[in-house]
């Protein structure tokens, strides 16, 4: 039987109905660009987040660059993040020309280490840009008292920890701006390109909603240059129907990790670690392990999807030599060097993680 990464077809039969009918009456209406939808799931956003405001985008990745742009970064400024992340988390950096500091992220969580933060703070830190990797939340209390006492704000990239929370507090919502991915594949994604910005702050969202319909307030008003960035109605339908199984699809993805890490106790796989800060919703099971390469190869014999994220940081990418000539961070190098990422989705069975876990010990110990 084989196993994919992801069953999006699985979960679409489930909610079928709705989002065709959805769909067909964002048609009929001709309502495709800021359509009723979108305003819909903007407010239902907020209210699941508790949030004042939730605004949609193209993608995440605009997402992070519209967040920086509202908080007036530039030229000349430092935002700290992680290496081991998607490119998007720094290209947003390097689109407003400000410079990407990376620091090393916690061996257990995968997630920046803020004592590594605090050592990279200088008079030039204007935002640390803290990424809830794999759907584990970075302990946010902790970061946000450091980050106001030096005066930075803070950006969370949560493409993959939507839903995820801490204290009953969703990820997003302690920084001064929250940025999501609806990419097919995430915990909460829609049929194409989709993303979210979410504050508390109305300063903050007033210029986001500028910037992401060509700086504009009133049509043909335009106050600062914006970009096309406006999350679209039939996207916002399939986001609406999904977002009221958010939560039951990520206890779905939770029962599937603790499934896992039944059948790989006491073996040499190294299974994700929940700090107990928050809870994590697993984007991705990403495990450590040694032979990955041998593991993942019999894996595809099988039929079992896996996937490396992410085979090389972004301080030894070609596009960011110019900011970390000479520099190493040991542990995100480590991790990408021996991490591999399993099946995970709500709708995964018991049968299939035994399948995977045998699969990858009859690789280890053969």
């Amino acid at each position: 039987m084989k196993i994919p990464m992801v069953d999006l077809r699985g979960q679409y039969q489930a909610i079928k109905d709705e989002v065709e009918a959805g769909i067909a009456k964002t048609i009929e209406n001709t309502s495709f660009i800021m359509g009723p939808n979108v305003k819909a799931f903007e407010a239902e956003a907020a209210e699941y987040l508790g949030v004042k405001h939730a605004i949609g985008c193209a993608n995440g990745t605009d997402a992070l660059h519209l967040a920086l742009l509202a908080l007036g970064i530039k030229e000349g400024d430092e935002v700290i993040t992680t290496p081991f992340t998607f490119i998007a988390t720094a290209e947003a950096i390097r689109y407003v020309n400000a410079t990407p500091v990376f620091v090393d992220i916690d061996p257990d969580t995968l997630n920046i280490d803020l004592n590594e933060v605090e050592k990279a703070i200088t008079a030039r830190t204007k935002v640390v840009m803290p990424v809830h990797l794999f759907g584990q939340p970075v302990n946010m209390p902790a970061l946000k008292t450091l980050c106001d006492a030096h005066n930075v704000a803070i950006v969370e990239d949560c493409a993959q920890s939507f839903g995820a929370t801490i204290d009953g507090k969703h990820t997003g919502t302690f920084g001064d701006v929250g940025c999501t991915s609806f990419f097919p594949s995430k915990n909460l994604g829609c049929f194409g390109d989709g993303g979210m910005l979410y504050t508390d702050r109305d300063d903050l969202a007033e210029l986001i909603r500028m910037y992401h319909n060509h700086g504009s307030k009133v049509r043909y008003y335009h106050d600062v240059i914006g970009y096309n960035s406006r999350l679209d109605d039939m996207q916002a339908v399939i986001l609406r129907a999904k977002l009221k199984h958010l939560d039951s699809y990520n206890q779905g993805r939770r029962r599937v990790a603790k499934a896992y890490a039944d059948g790989f106790a006491g073996s040499d796989v190294k299974v994700p670690f929940e700090d107990g800060v928050g809870v994590h919703v697993y984007h991705q099971y990403t495990t450590i392990m040694p032979q990955r390469e041998k593991v993942q190869a019999a894996l595809g014999d099988a039929g079992i999807a896996s996937a490396i994220y992410y085979p090389i940081p972004l301080h030894q990418q070609k596009v960011f030599e110019e900011f970390c000539k000479g520099q190493s961070f040991p542990v995100s190098e480590h991790v990408a060097e021996n991490c591999l990422s399993l099946p995970v989705f709500p709708e995964m069975t018991d049968d299939q993680v035994k399948q995977v876990v045998a699969g990858v010990l009859g690789a280890l110990n053969g």
